[in-house]
């Protein structure tokens, strides 16, 4: 995993191997067990730790709204009530082991995907079909059952052939498709025509499985025609390399339904709990990136993005799911290794 970078953060004085024990301890008593289905858990606000606790992480301790210096684990709370409104059994630890907490709320993570259009954004427009096809456009597969759409995240190859990358959830259906489903570019959500768009076929993804920690929702879909496709993320660029997030980094992507958002990573090692249709899935160690200016950094339908350091454009994460407050990345690094695949 990587390390955190000298900064604030790094004025506390606890070791990394302490805050990594201690919220290791906390996700395994507090996220151990979700395994039930995703909607009836998720039906009714609790202040119950098994049934708010939806994230424990490690970042900088707030402060009445202003960092502290400190680092401590995080605890991510559906509803972050009032020490009054809560029983005894309610309340979240103020520390494990010396290791301070932080409790921070961030409502419910989802995997992010749409099933329903939202306002088209200012600059330019994701939702349209474009020949090259560049990462940042609507894309999606067909289902005799929904339109969806979701982001073309970066163009990558395995030294042989040209594949797009995006979400398990943007290109395979949680599992679902089979191998050598059609991909369109635009997604058939924003218009997209299966007999004409089609760009790549689906060929790789790694598996999301209910029962066991996941790292990584992605997955891969051959381009049919080199030339239809960009490498050159829209409105921002070529991404250039792959590289590790850290606590604090400046970030920026372009996805389908936000466009261009710029971003702060507050964590690279919190495990989550997000919302599938197959299930409640557990992820580990992930990034958690809040909006720059207060606002949202993502929405639904910009799974698939690949969110990269604003200023070098080195790519750190692949945006898969997040709340209105909270956006969650794979590690790139980890995406890229999983399929054996290298950024164009």
């Amino acid at each position: 995993m990587p390390e955190f970078e000298n900064g604030a953060v790094a004025l506390s004085d606890l070791a990394l191997p302490d805050l990594r024990a201690a919220k290791r301890a906390l996700s395994a008593q507090y996220l151990g067990d979700k395994v039930e289905n995703a909607f009836s858990a998720f039906a009714a606000t609790s202040p119950r730790p098994a049934d708010n606790v939806v994230g424990v992480g490690i970042g900088e301790k707030d402060a009445d709204g202003n960092p502290s210096g400190q680092l401590a684990v995080k605890l991510y709370v559906r509803v972050k009530l009032p020490k009054a409104h809560l029983s005894r059994d309610d309340m979240l630890p103020g520390s494990i082991d010396g290791v301070p907490t932080d409790v921070e709320e961030v409502g419910i993570f989802r995997r992010f995907a749409t099933l329903a259009p939202l306002a088209a954004p200012p600059m330019p427009d994701p939702r349209i079909r474009m020949r090259p096809a560049r990462p940042g456009s609507s894309i999606g597969f067909e289902s005799p059952n929904f339109r969806m759409a979701g982001t073309f995240g970066a163009v990558v190859t395995d030294g042989e052939a040209q594949y797009i990358l995006s979400n398990n959830h943007v290109l395979a259906d949680e599992n679902r498709l089979p191998l050598g489903s059609p991909i369109f570019q635009q997604g058939l959500l924003d218009g997209g025509d299966p007999a004409a768009d089609r760009i790549a076929q689906l060929t790789h993804f790694v598996e999301l499985k209910p029962s066991e920690l996941n790292q990584v929702d992605a997955a891969l879909a051959r381009v049919d025609d080199y030339g239809q496709v960009s490498p050159d993320v829209l409105f921002i660029g070529r991404p250039q390399g792959a590289g590790d997030a850290a606590l604090d980094m400046i970030v920026h992507k372009f996805g389908r339904t936000t466009s261009y958002t710029v971003g702060r990573v507050t964590s690279i090692e919190t495990d989550v709990v997000v919302a599938y249709e197959i299930g409640q899935l557990r992820f580990e160690d992930q990034i958690i990136i809040v909006g720059a200016t207060g606002g949202s950094f993502s929405a639904a339908g910009d799974s698939g993005s690949l969110i990269m350091q604003r200023g070098t454009n080195q790519g750190v994460g692949l945006l898969f799911a997040g709340s209105p407050s909270h956006t969650i990345a794979n590690h790139l690094p980890a995406v890229l290794g999983a399929l054996n695949v290298s950024l164009v």
